[in-house]
């Protein structure tokens, strides 16, 4: 009997610009994403994360940018931003944590909320600029998508979430998976926004039903666009 393919697979990140852009891509795409894929968070973690994550024999498979580097990505995320009708305004993270806001995620997946607070948590960065490293713009977050916020504010120091989260990092290590965007379509991988049309394409070929309308053109007079004066200090990795 033949096997049952495995459903496509997505690793994003709250930290990536490219990712949050290639997420609402997708979901304007194919609607269906949301409830058929697997989606999985990939993040730089912190010491407590990476000491679990050893433990079972993985790292991260990462690498910082230079700052030149990511001075482009400022710019590049501005042209896309434009390009597929979204505002945003650029956070500046002062001291990157991504733990509240990953570790959230999987609490949330585990009361059938993840999506409303995905929605939360990308509008509260990429929307209005807030740092997500802060637990308690992560706990309003969480509020917002109908989560209990005490809840999501000590997930950090729950140590099934944590070692969920070093469970989730193993699977990225032993997936091969060194940034995000990064999609996987059986056999096919896809690392990037710029090869999210090449993996729609691929799904499309498979049978899933993809959209080919053209995204929103965004507004003359949008605000809050990405600007050169805002720099963010965080250690972004190669995938931006």
């Amino acid at each position: 009997m033949a096997r049952t393919p495995k459903p496509p697979q997505v690793w994003f990140s709250f930290r990536s610009p490219f990712s949050w852009i290639a997420m609402h891509e997708l979901h304007r795409r194919v609607p269906t994403a949301r409830e058929t894929f697997e989606f999985k968070p990939f993040w730089e973690p912190d010491a407590n994360t990476a000491a679990r994550l050893a433990a079972r024999g993985g790292e991260i498979i990462y690498a910082p940018m230079s700052k030149a580097k990511h001075l482009y990505i400022l710019q590049d995320t501005k042209r896309l931003a434009e390009r597929y009708g979204l505002s945003m305004t650029w956070p500046v993270d002062m001291s990157p944590w991504w733990e509240p806001s990953h570790l959230a995620w999987l609490l949330a997946e585990r009361a059938g909320l993840q999506w409303e607070f995905y929605d939360a948590v990308v509008a509260a960065r990429w929307e209005r600029g807030e740092d997500i490293s802060d637990p308690t713009v992560v706990a309003h977050a969480a509020e917002t998508a109908g989560l209990d916020p005490a809840a999501v504010r000590s997930a950090v120091d729950d140590q099934s979430i944590r070692d969920a989260g070093a469970d989730a990092l193993y699977q990225a290590y032993h997936g091969d998976i060194f940034g995000v965007p990064y999609f996987v379509n059986r056999r096919k991988r896809f690392w990037g926004i710029d090869r999210l049309e090449w993996f729609l394409t691929d799904l499309s070929v498979a049978g899933v039903e993809v959209s080919n309308e053209e995204p929103p053109s965004v507004d003359e007079h949008v605000e809050r666009l990405l600007t050169a004066a805002a720099y963010d200090t965080d250690s972004a990795g190669g995938c931006g």
